[in-house]
């Protein structure tokens, strides 16, 4: 009989990190286990980290980078849809972050409360001859509800926006948090850092270098033209002519155009994505445990231009952005280039604010 609760209790326990009931007592023979307290055996300590649209392309790898990371404690994967599968995958990694899934609008104040950090792929994806534009529609309503979320059960939590169009949805998400009365512009970052990884990735093919020796700031929003790389603030320092400029500037900016059209249909850039919103993910994490000199692009509440959000260098810290960097000495091609962004840039955020205060 022993040997039979026994093994009740750990399924029971498994039950629990997979498919955690919502906030109600599930009772196992002899014993009792509450979803906050079902904890796997060597844990390790760290921050508890909610991908909400754990299940789509870029969640899922998404999830399975986050659970190898070491600063991550506690994992929870939300969705609307195949949140439990994801969860069950993941969960067999031999890794120390403890993950909980999550499915339907009714259990995403479950996914979000107590969370260090909220990561946020929601949404679809750009389709052949799909703008940023065209995703409005979809996405800014669900960026808006889960943003309401995180006001009601972790207002405190670092937001990492990746729901396109970024221009807009950041705008949305700090509209939200400002209704709600929980805004900090310091703990909301909309993520450009797939911008960088190509920058990085498309210079180092130029100068014959390796991309991890490559640091290419990229400024200004994350669409097209709003993607301004800093071409002459490269590291390692270097030049390029004109031609090269050119192109490498071409290339950033339509990287995104370039995944569609090669998978014809079959879906956008999400493997790189997940990669580049776990690089960011990670610098966030170091900086809450205190790292020093953690600096990273992304598109933030800012003074930077006239505008009320910019990408640009930003260091990261114990309270999200520390500080937000200048962007420094200009060539005539990248002041150029900084019109041209801000002007696309600035309809973007207006629909964004017009989005919620309609």
């Amino acid at each position: 009989m022993q040997q039979s609760a026994d093994i009740h209790r750990r399924i029971a326990r498994i039950s629990s990190h997979i498919n955690p009931p919502d906030n109600q007592l599930q009772l196992v023979e002899e014993g009792s286990l509450w979803r906050a307290d079902c904890r796997a055996k060597g844990g390790s300590p760290g921050f508890k980290v909610a991908i909400l649209g754990a299940a789509g392309g870029i969640g899922q790898p998404l999830a399975m980078l986050m659970k190898m990371n070491p600063l991550v404690a506690v994992l929870h994967l939300y969705d609307v849809v195949n949140s439990p599968g994801v969860t069950a995958d993941i969960s067999h990694m031999d890794t120390g972050a403890v993950v909980r899934g999550f499915l339907g609008q009714n259990q995403l104040e479950d996914a979000l409360t107590g969370m260090d950090l909220v990561i946020i792929p929601a949404g679809v994806p750009r389709k052949p001859g799909m703008t940023r534009d065209d995703l409005f529609n979809i996405n800014a309503g669900i960026v808006k509800t889960i943003s309401e979320g995180i006001a009601k059960c972790c207002p405190k939590a670092i937001v990492n926006l990746i729901s396109n169009p970024v221009n807009s949805t950041v705008p949305i998400a700090a509209e939200v948090f400002k209704k709600a009365g929980t805004y900090n512009p310091r703990r909301l970052l909309g993520v450009t850092m797939l911008d960088v990884v190509r920058a990085n990735t498309f210079v180092a093919e130029v100068l014959g270098l390796d991309p991890r020796d490559v640091n290419v700031p990229v400024v200004g929003g994350h669409a097209g033209v709003t993607i301004l790389p800093l071409l002459s603030q490269v590291k390692p320092a270097c030049s390029f002519t004109q031609e090269e400029t050119e192109y490498l500037t071409s290339r950033i900016q339509n990287g995104g155009t370039e995944v569609v059209e090669a998978k014809a249909g079959a879906g956008s850039a999400t493997l790189s994505m997940a990669y580049a919103a776990v690089k960011f993910a990670d610098a966030c994490l170091r900086g809450l445990r205190g790292d020093a000199g953690v600096v990273e692009c992304a598109f933030v509440p800012s003074q930077v231009t006239e505008l009320p959000f910019f990408a640009s260098r930003v260091r990261l810290g114990r309270n999200g952005v520390e500080e937000i960097y200048p962007l420094g000495p200009l060539n005539e091609f990248e002041r150029v280039g900084l019109e041209k962004a801000k002007k696309e840039l600035g309809g973007s955020i207006d629909k964004g604010v017009s989005f919620v205060k309609k």
